[in-house]
């Protein structure tokens, strides 16, 4: 499996009686695909996981992973956890609960800092459990763990990982050794949306892209641009999505997208669960405005 394109990581939406609106989720979900998404992430950080109950969950990943077997894309399903046997665990049985599940997002064990030995070792074992191919998420201002160009390498050269989604900040030296050297079929993804741009010049294959919700043709047209060499044209819409993307993270993710989806009645209500908190109206209204001014 190579994964490339643009892949959106799903909100999970909310109706009025607080449940979750799956009918919206479905619908959602198509029109991103309908717009050029070349697959989608059930479950990602911006699908509020931790706020769903076990049932919730399910029901996401149920109503995605058909979508996504009728499109014939990938879908990716946010899994793991900080602990490697529970984590191990939940990814051997992800297959048979989410038949056609292209693969895992999992992020580098977090808060525990097991150094960049103990991350290859909790990964490795990951991958000889799982019963699908695994995306490590490096995202180190969550997890408190930075790795290495090496120790990326180390990891992608794992048999079963399958690629990374990239989200340090900014464009580093650790991923210009690793898109210099990674192995064929592994795909780096981008996951900080404000420097993907850059990333893509330097040769990543796509993004995992919370703010794709928005302008999501934008999006795929900025990633096509830099895969024809067309920098002249990437360069100019790159830097107005870059614009697009800080105004979409102005409150804590999913905040202002859902807020925005909602302003344009593509989702029921703009509620996220706690501990997060609804974006005010000016970071909506900035972002919806940043969006409008993207076809002028």
């Amino acid at each position: 499996m190579e994964l490339k394109g643009i892949l959106v990581p799903l909100v999970t939406p909310f109706a009025a009686d607080g449940s979750v609106a799956l009918d919206a989720l479905e619908k959602l979900a198509g029109s991103l695909l309908d717009e050029g998404a070349a697959g989608l992430v059930a479950l990602g950080t911006t699908g509020e996981p931790a706020a769903l109950t076990a049932d919730e969950r399910q029901a996401v990943i149920g109503v995605c992973a058909a979508l996504c077997a009728d499109r014939g894309v990938p879908l990716l399903v946010g899994a793991g956890g900080p602990g490697t046997a529970l984590a191990a665990e939940e990814l051997a049985g992800l297959a048979g609960r989410v038949p056609g599940v292209a693969g895992a997002l999992v992020t580098v064990p977090s808060f525990v800092r097991p150094g960049e030995a103990g991350t290859v070792a909790h990964f490795r074992a990951l991958a000889e459990a799982s019963s699908v191919p695994l995306v490590f998420y490096h995202i180190p201002y969550r997890t408190g763990q930075q790795l290495s160009g090496a120790a990326l390498l180390e990891l992608a050269a794992l048999p079963g990982v399958v690629g990374v989604k990239y989200a340090t900040g900014g464009v580093d030296q650790a991923v210009v050794e690793l898109l210099a050297s990674a192995p064929a079929g592994f795909s780096v993804l981008g996951g900080d949306d404000a420097v993907f741009a850059p990333l893509l010049a330097l040769g990543a294959a796509g993004g995992i892209l919370a703010s794709a919700h928005l302008a999501t043709a934008h999006w795929v047209e900025l990633a096509e641009a830099w895969r024809a060499g067309d920098a002249a044209r990437a360069r100019a819409l790159g830097h107005r999505l870059a614009g697009l993307a800080v105004a979409a993270f102005a409150a804590p993710n999913p905040a202002v997208v859902k807020g925005v989806l909602h302003a344009q009645g593509r989702i029921p209500t703009p509620d996220v669960r706690l501990p997060l908190l609804p974006a005010g109206p000016a970071e909506v209204e900035r972002a919806l405005e940043l969006l409008s001014g993207l076809d002028h």
